[in-house]
């Protein structure tokens, strides 16, 4: 009987222990390359994984591309005729969101891509039902700020002095819980785009905007490009200031990583010589942020400001710390140490030039200059 009852013992732990072993696999049976194929699009501007599902999204500028890890396009959204940019999945409603600009009619959005309805490809962005969005009052606000005080919106130009903080718009998004908290409340974090112009002292920050989302859904609209709502919340739950110097077009993807409770800021490198110009900075999600000056405005203003990470390369005479990465066509964390960056790039078939995107597995080892180490 003990030998009977042993041997089913036995038996169960096995079983158990399988069970436990198959439900972690997708842990770590991530592919080392993931293919987002080849479209007729804008270039390749951010990358979303959903990890327990199988399945990858890329934002091609104005298209937006379903494939499951083996690169396999499952489904597409088409028709964007705004600017649609870094993208992030929630876990927790299972959706994705992005960036998503129309800087002629001054209209800033979340898109909201509700994923397990994109099931084919070409699938109509306004009329397909599987996109709604949200506006983002704060940065139309901040984008059309009239900062010379003629009356007069200069547009979308980075040669002036209007746009607040240098404020081009938004492209970096992602999850993560609310900075100086390394176990807070879980928000979506907005990156401001910023001009590149080196006459001006007033954009040296990356602004950081956060949301509480969780009552968001009273603000969702379909998405109607040729009359643009203004549905959205008319706060912020949070405005943050991270001085790194000017870049081109800010943060072009930011993500969170779970496993070292950083903020990544992968951009395109600026042009001040007085700055170090590097192409990725991290924050310390735990770091509390302290109200401050914020550097460089016309009239003295406070704010929250952001430390950088004391990490990575150092540039004394600015005071900027950062690294030489790639991550500003695409970067997500794993939340284990391990990371996709992808690579944009060219084809040409049937003499048309069509935009690749090759998502590629990385581990990060916070070495100098670049903190990103290829898995094979």
């Amino acid at each position: 009987m003990a030998n009977a009852l042993l041997t089913a013992v036995l038996a169960s732990a096995l079983v158990t222990s399988a069970s436990a072993a198959h439900a972690a696999a997708p842990r770590s049976e991530f592919p080392a390359e993931v293919y987002g194929g080849a479209w007729q699009a804008g270039h390749v501007q951010g990358i979303a994984v959903d990890e327990k599902k199988g399945f990858m999204y890329f934002s091609f500028t104005n298209l937006l591309v379903k494939t499951d890890l083996s690169g396999k396009p499952v489904g597409s959204v088409t028709g964007f005729t705004g600017h649609l940019g870094d993208l992030d999945f929630n876990r927790q409603d299972r959706r994705v969101y992005g960036s998503l600009e129309y800087k002629d009619a001054q209209a800033f959005y979340i898109a909201i891509f509700d994923v397990d309805r994109i099931t084919s490809l070409g699938m109509d962005a306004e009329t397909s039902d599987v996109v709604t969005a949200v506006y983002l009052k704060e940065v139309v606000d901040d984008y059309s700020a009239d900062m010379n005080g003629d009356g007069v919106f200069d547009g979308n130009v980075a040669n002036t002095p209007d746009h607040r903080y240098g404020c081009s718009g938004i492209d970096g998004v992602a999850f993560g819980p609310e900075f100086g908290k390394r176990h807070g409340k879980q928000k979506l974090t907005v990156a401001y785009g910023v001009y590149s112009n080196t006459a001006r002292q007033d954009n040296d920050h990356q602004v950081l905007l956060q949301y509480d989302i969780t009552k968001w859904r009273k603000y969702e609209r379909p998405l109607t490009q040729s009359a643009p709502h203004t549905s959205g919340p008319a706060k912020v739950d949070g405005k943050y200031f991270v001085r790194t110097g000017n870049t081109r077009y800010g943060v072009q993807n930011l993500e969170y990583d779970g496993h070292t409770g950083k903020w990544l800021m992968a951009v395109y490198k600026g042009a001040k010589p007085q700055f170090p110009n590097y192409s990725m900075f991290t924050v310390d999600g735990a770091t509390r942020p302290v109200r401050g000056p914020i550097e460089g405005q016309p009239q003295p203003e406070q704010g929250d400001l952001l430390t950088l990470a004391p990490e990575g390369l150092h540039h004394e005479a600015s005071g900027v710390r950062g690294w030489e990465s790639s991550g500003e066509y695409g970067l997500a964390s794993l939340d284990d140490g391990r990371f996709y960056l992808v690579d944009a790039g060219t084809v040409t078939e049937d003499g048309v030039t069509k935009q690749t995107a090759h998502s590629r597995l990385h581990r990060w080892t916070g070495s100098t200059p670049t903190p990103f180490e290829r898995l094979p």
